[in-house]
């Protein structure tokens, strides 16, 4: 047995209310919540498990070849839609799998119907959604290939990378360190945009996790993206406003204030959604696939980026804050001076009275 998933992962910029976008669809799609099957409840606490849309097949060729994927949408709390593709064969073995994967490799001729799915799901949700919107072109995509038996003649390293070429062997060793295994019969092999999962019985749990995984990545990345071009202009806004009559400059400088702690407060609160997305707690395995899964797709250094610029943030806010209350005890010691010569020439005019 084969399978192939093929997962692009967007943002919508704003949280969704999955219960009621359930209610909302109950009656004319096939909806489901993403549940983990093969471990204890308490071994993976979900917030708020996505929403799962069962969308039509589609049918791909490919050099002559035909492939029908079945194709689910799942839909997140935090914001995140997430497409998979699925082409499964019960009869194949493992040359069949790297036969298509190289076929598929990047993705390769997979966009076009991404967004056409993109298209169709918007105009499912978007009644259900205020302000729904979604860029085509920011997206998380990756791979996972799976087969129902380990065999370690395979070599999973031209698999993972995509490509029929010598590989040296320092890529190869970095492959390679992200192999786990729980039993003698099951291997995963994680690596920046692919997965590679031998498993005698079928890995939903892993697969899941793994998709979890470039959830995160994807929504840090996405408030990555967010926090610069909120600092870009608050640089403007600021540079602007430094060039204003102090009046008016102490009146701009409380309103970006005000704009950057709704940013502050907003990000702060989504990220920490984000990293609470999934806790994996007693399983060991699990919680060791979904750390390295974290580890491949460099989720510490999107976070630490985050943080950084959340940091600027809060420092500018309070640098900004700083200068308005010098202004403002400028101001007062103007008013007293003033007060302090009107007293002195009311004095003077009596006396000469």
């Amino acid at each position: 047995m084969i399978s192939l998933r093929f997962y692009r992962i967007y943002d919508i910029g704003r949280e969704i209310d999955l219960d009621w976008l359930e209610r909302a669809l109950a009656q004319s799609y096939f909806t489901a919540r993403t549940s983990f099957v093969r471990v204890k409840p308490k071994s993976i606490m979900l917030e708020d498990p996505p929403l799962l849309i069962q969308m039509h097949p589609i049918r791909v060729e490919r050099v002559g070849r035909s492939f029908e994927f079945s194709v689910v949408a799942h839909v997140y709390d935090i914001g995140a839609i997430s497409f998979c593709f699925v082409y499964e064969n019960p009869d194949a073995d493992y040359s069949e799998l790297e036969e298509i994967a190289f076929l598929f490799a990047g993705q390769e001729g997979l966009s076009e119907f991404y967004v056409q799915y993109l298209k169709t799901l918007g105009e499912i949700v978007r009644p259900h959604i205020k302000n729904f919107a979604i860029n085509p072109d920011f997206y998380e995509d990756y791979t996972i290939y799976i087969t129902d038996r380990r065999d370690d003649s395979i070599d999973p390293v031209a698999l993972l990378i995509g490509e029929k070429t010598t590989i040296s062997p320092q890529i190869r060793e970095e492959v390679l360190k992200n192999s786990l295994s729980y039993t003698p019969e099951d291997l995963a092999v994680l690596s920046w945009d692919s997965a590679l999962l031998c498993n005698p019985e079928s890995p939903t749990d892993l697969i899941d996790l793994i998709e979890f995984a470039n959830v995160q990545v994807l929504e840090l990345r996405y408030y990555d993206r967010e926090l610069t071009r909120e600092m870009e202009k608050m640089y403007d806004d600021i540079e602007h406003a430094d060039r204003q009559s102090q009046f008016r400059r102490s009146r701009q400088y409380h309103a970006i204030m005000a704009k950057q702690m709704e940013t502050y407060a907003e990000v702060s609160e989504v990220i920490e959604k984000v990293n609470n997305l999934i806790k994996v707690t007693e399983d060991v395995y699990y919680a060791r696939v979904y750390a390295t899964a974290l580890k491949v797709l460099r989720s510490g250094l999107w976070s630490e980026s985050v943080s950084r610029k959340i940091d600027v943030i809060r420092e500018n806010y309070s640098m900004l804050s700083d200068e308005v209350r010098i202004q403002h005890s400028n101001f007062l010691e103007w008013v007293i001076i003033i007060l302090i010569a009107l007293e002195f020439v009311l004095a003077i005019w009596q006396s000469l009275r």
